[in-house]
């Protein structure tokens, strides 16, 4: 590669970076403007919370570990993940409006760089879903949860979440640039989302699930999730195999499922962008 080809490389990198950044900024501004958004996004987590610490709880045992509050301490773990994984909405419904609005193709109007529109998009979700996810920790420790490892593995256990949600952002992007309308893509980004949520050990240990659902459940991405911030926090996390690879390394799983789906999505966001805006 020629210097000038290594320039040209370079200042492309830094106009994307710049221009997600401003985007970024861009999303950020629309939260005061819009409380009711902010209000609806931590109200359905703090739901899910009572919901199943009160009137679950006692139903659902953790083998291992008795008591109700053994429960709340593995619900949490749970919960982050849901949520995270449910930022597929925003950016779904998001880029499905500005589409539909004419401002995908006022961006491209634009002397912008075409990943940093998306990268926008996504990263200003990602500090949004950051503050979602500190309302659950006041709810969590109002509830009784803890953790138990010390602060440094509980801010590891909230970066991979953070990770998670920027993974789930690319799928959310993907499909709100896919579909006709917002309504659509409220329905396309969440439908297939509840079964990948229950099919998990978010709110079921998987030595309870039925013995054919048990691997599917363990190696699923949110189960890899929330196995790993269970570990981080020192919360109860029963297995159905504990000598399997989720069970041992739920960490590293949960790594390589983040990476894997941003390696897959991001391009293929991007590349949609390119293809929907070339016309």
């Amino acid at each position: 590669m020629s210097a000038t080809d290594t320039r040209v490389k370079q200042n492309s990198s830094g106009q994307a970076l710049t221009d997600a950044r401003v985007l970024a900024w861009r999303t950020l501004k629309r939260i005061p403007r819009t409380p009711d958004m902010l209000i609806y996004a931590t109200i359905q987590p703090i739901m899910f919370v009572l919901l199943f610490a009160y009137v679950f709880g006692n139903a659902i045992p953790i083998p291992g570990f008795p008591g109700p509050r053994a429960y709340r301490e593995f619900l949490m773990a749970g919960i982050f993940a849901q949520t995270m994984a449910f930022a597929v909405a925003s950016a779904s419904v998001g880029l499905a409006d500005d589409m539909a609005k004419g401002l995908i193709d006022r961006f491209r109007s634009l002397p912008m760089a075409r990943s940093g529109v998306i990268a926008g998009r996504v990263i200003g979700d990602v500090v949004f879903n950051a503050f979602v996810m500190l309302v659950m920790v006041i709810c969590g420790f109002i509830v009784g949860w803890r953790w138990h490892k010390g602060f440094d593995q509980a801010l590891a256990a909230f970066a991979i979440l953070l990770l998670f949600a920027f993974a789930m952002l690319w799928v959310g992007a993907l499909i709100g640039l896919s579909v006709s309308s917002a309504e659509v893509a409220a329905s396309a980004g969440l439908i297939w989302l509840f079964p990948l949520t229950f099919l998990s050990n978010a709110f079921v240990p998987t030595p309870n699930l039925p013995s054919g659902l048990q691997p599917i459940a363990e190696w699923n991405p949110i189960s890899s999730i929330v196995a790993a911030c269970r570990h981080l926090f020192g919360n109860p996390s029963p297995f159905a195999s504990p000598d399997g690879f989720p069970a041992q390394h739920p960490v590293w799983l949960s790594l390589i499922w983040c990476t894997a789906i941003i390696a897959v999505f991001a391009p293929l966001a991007v590349r949609k962008y390119r293809s929907s805006t070339a016309h």
